[in-house]
């Protein structure tokens, strides 16, 4: 089955969509990647929707915009990835939407809002959509995050040691996908989501994120701001626990700033980058982690790398490319995955991740131009996924 996955995380900057070949082969989910575009939002869209998030204020009107312009957004690029990647023959559209609002009270999740609707991918493109993943496992129980933690685990199962998934996005989470105990996933804290909001801020909107690290790399950690940060509450959460741009976000540097405001962009940046490379290694650490295998766009920012990898102390980290899913990809890849699971009949989710009651197939179904048909239910669940080059 040719499956195309949408994803567009919490920087929103751009929607990607990967596509890939999926077949159940025995105990195995067999993934054989087609490749992958990407299409930046358009300026006008990504200004209103940084301008809609929390903890600014909207009104119902905009978000029915927001949805309905993000939803065409997702769709123009199904349908390229539908012929530049699958030769017009995709048989399924998966998208996971722009989370907008993840509500997290006390530790417990109670809702979750992505928008971006599927009829409007399923109208441009003619292909069933499954779409509004998330909920279903808030319903049951669960923090809706990290998802790609049933991906992680299926694909990094048997490996020696403690291998432990990072995607380093807006938010970082981790999977621990092996050992001795059940698996495990939560989200860390901030990836790139302080780091994007300093730079932003400092340069007056002239610049999203901070390339290639640049500004970090000319900047001197502020130890004082750095404790500061770390003080934070969220760190000492036990898991599973899920966190996004609503607590993360430039107010909150703002205030972590207070007594600061003669430090240059360039400290401030770099003591940012340094709270992600300790917060994620010390995430690490407490899952007694022996090996990391990264991906999302932090990836792309070489003083990030290097500093996580002095975090890591001697823990080996390498990128998903290594393991055959390539790191700008994988998180559309494992939505892909997801949708694949929820057509065949099969729960997307592994409650000691989430944290739900019980594992649940995922989503909601729109059908294509040719209705619905779903293919017959498997004999068994995959209990592992292996990557096979096309």
């Amino acid at each position: 089955m040719r499956v195309i996955g949408l994803m567009s995380g919490t920087s929103y900057d751009a929607v990607d969509a990967a596509a890939a070949d999926l077949s159940l082969e025995g105990d195995a989910l067999v993934l054989a990647p087609l490749g992958m575009v990407s299409a930046p939002y358009p300026a006008g869209l990504r200004d209103a929707l940084a301008a809609a998030l929390p903890p600014a204020a909207t009104t119902l009107r905009e978000v029915c915009r927001l949805d309905t312009h993000i939803g065409r957004a997702f769709a123009s690029l199904a349908v390229r990835a539908d012929e530049e990647l699958c030769g017009g023959r995709a048989d399924l559209v998966v998208s996971h939407g722009q989370t907008v609002y993840h509500w997290v009270e006390g530790g417990t999740v109670h809702g979750t809002l992505q928008l971006g609707r599927a009829a409007w991918i399923a109208e441009a493109t003619g292909r069933p959509v499954v779409s509004d993943l998330r909920a279903r496992d808030v319903a049951a129980g669960g923090q809706g995050a990290p998802l790609v933690s049933v991906v992680d685990v299926l694909w990094l199962r048997g490996r020696p040691g403690v291998p432990v998934a990072l995607n380093l996005g807006g938010i970082a989470n981790i999977t621990v996908a092996a050992g001795t105990g059940p698996p495990a996933a939560f989200d860390t804290g901030p990836a790139n989501a302080l780091i994007d909001a300093a730079v932003h801020h400092f340069t007056g909107g002239a610049l999203g994120y901070d390339e290639d690290g640049a500004l970090a790399a000319r900047g001197r950690v502020d130890e004082a701001l750095l404790r500061r940060l770390l003080d934070d509450p969220y760190y000492a959460q036990p898991p599973p626990r899920t966190t996004g741009k609503e607590r993360f976000h430039l107010p909150y540097l703002r205030a972590a700033l207070s007594g600061h405001e003669a430090l240059p962009a360039q400290d401030v940046v770099a003591t940012l980058t340094r709270l992600t490379a300790r917060t994620v290694a010390g995430a690490v650490r407490s899952v007694r982690g022996t090996e990391v295998v990264v991906s999302g766009g932090g990836t792309r920012n070489p003083v990030l790398m290097s500093m996580l990898r002095e975090e890591l102390g001697g823990v080996p980290l390498r990128g998903s490319d290594e393991l055959g899913l390539p790191s700008a990809a994988k998180e559309a890849y494992a939505f892909a995955v997801l949708g694949f699971l929820t057509v065949h009949g099969l729960a997307g989710t592994v409650p000691a991740c989430t944290g739900a009651r019980h594992p649940s197939v995922l989503g909601s179904l729109t059908p294509g131009r040719g209705g619905l048909r779903l293919p017959g239910p498997p004999g068994a669940a995959p209990v592992r996924l292996l990557v096979r080059q096309a």
